[in-house]
This record gives C-alpha cells, structure tokens and sequence, in this order.
C-alpha cells in the first residue's frame, strides 16, 4: 500500500510531506511493482546558499527538481522494480517521473475544478482511478490510454473547447511526476485519491468527461467574471 503522506481529502489540504530518498526510492519500485507503471528519475533539488535549486543548473527552471533530466527519458522508462531500485539507488533525491500514454493517460485541470469534479463524481458513484494534486494548483485524473485522441471531440459534444476551460491531456510522449516528488519550494505533489486495490482498472476517458468539462467550464466562467 502507499502510505507516503496524507492523502488530500476534498476539503482537506492534508500536510505536505518531507522530500527523503528513502520514500522516494521506495515508492518508484511500488509504482513498478504494485501498479506495473513504468517509471523514470527525474532532476532532484540542490541546496544554494539557502535557496532549494534544479540539478539542471537553470535559474529559471519552469519545474524545478521535477522534469526530466535527459532527453531519452523515454527509453530510460522501466516497469522493472530491480531496475527502479538501481536507478533511485544512484540518486536517491530524483524526482519519480511517469510517462503518460503506456498504462495511462492523465487529465490535467485546474484544481478549483478538479476537486468539485471530484465531489461530482463520487457522489454519482463512477469509477476513479488514482488522482494527484500538484504544488502548483492542478490536479490528474488517471485514465486508460488513448485520451487524447478522445477528448477534443467529447468536448466540443458538451459545448466547450478543451483550451477554453484549460482541460489538457498528458498521453503518448508526454510524463507527470508521481508522489512524493517535490516542485521546487512548493511543496509535494500528493494524492487525492492515492493507488489500491480497488482502483487497479483505470476508467476509460467517456466515463469522466462529462463532469470534470462541466466544473472546467463553470470555473472558466467565474474567472473571466472576476476579470475587471
């Protein structure tokens, strides 16, 4: 079981979670172990006169300590848990990157819209799988691959465009960071509804779409209203 850090409840911010090697470690080979997810180390945070920095040496690194750190990334992707162990084992503090597009895909919103999505749907009863929420305000609905082949075309069957209510979908070549990564001095990524059992068998995209456009929409909405 991945028990990492609390898990962020729909009203519950939860605590963020220290950044060791040792969890982290731990929970790349439980990725590809217990869910068969391939994973991947990413950059990790170096201290500088007090001041957490990227391994990659960028001052204005977009995603610090949580982006790839080579550009074949894709091929150093492993399902393995040996293979995993070995990797963190050479740097404990990298981050545990996930590349979309193999066991799944994720839907990226705002996290406004993300959790009333989610309240939405656990009270209609549908079928999630594991959700994440970032430093940086997103939350990820994982799904079955092939999303983003989907999604436009479901959106704009529900009235929306998938750029007008900033829902993106993270497939084929693309990555997101896995818990307990931490985004420079923002805090860790968490989970909103971390990996069981129960949740192994990912919803396919149709089953999700409805309620997490609807909230992306609503939340577009308030903010152009709140635009002066």
């Amino acid at each position: 079981m991945f028990i990492v850090e609390e898990t962020i409840g729909v009203t519950d911010a939860g605590q963020i979670p220290k950044q060791r090697g040792d969890q982290l470690l731990d929970c790349a080979v439980r990725y590809a172990e217990e869910r068969h997810w391939d994973v991947f180390p990413g950059t990790w945070l170096e201290a500088d006169e007090g001041v957490e920095r990227c391994s990659c040496g960028v001052p204005s690194c977009a995603s610090p300590g949580a982006h790839p750190a080579t550009a074949d990334w894709a091929t150093q992707a492993t399902g393995s848990a040996t293979a995993a162990r070995r990797m963190w084992s050479k740097q404990p503090r990298a981050s545990i990157l996930l590349p979309t597009g193999r066991s799944f895909d994720a839907l990226d919103v705002p996290e406004s819209a993300g959790f009333l999505a989610l309240a939405r749907m656990e009270r209609m009863e549908l079928t999630l799988g594991p959700v994440t929420c970032t430093p940086d305000r997103r939350m990820l609905f994982f799904v079955l691959p092939g999303a983003g082949a989907k999604v436009p075309d479901l959106v704009r069957k529900l009235g929306w465009t998938p750029t007008a209510i900033d829902l993106v979908t993270r497939g084929e070549g693309d990555w997101v960071a896995g818990p307990p990564t931490r985004l420079g001095g923002m805090g860790a990524v968490q989970w909103a509804r971390r990996p069981t059992p129960a949740n192994r068998w990912l919803p396919d995209v149709e089953e999700l779409i409805s309620p997490l456009a609807y909230s992306c929409g609503r939340e577009a909405a308030a903010a152009r209203t709140r635009r002066p």
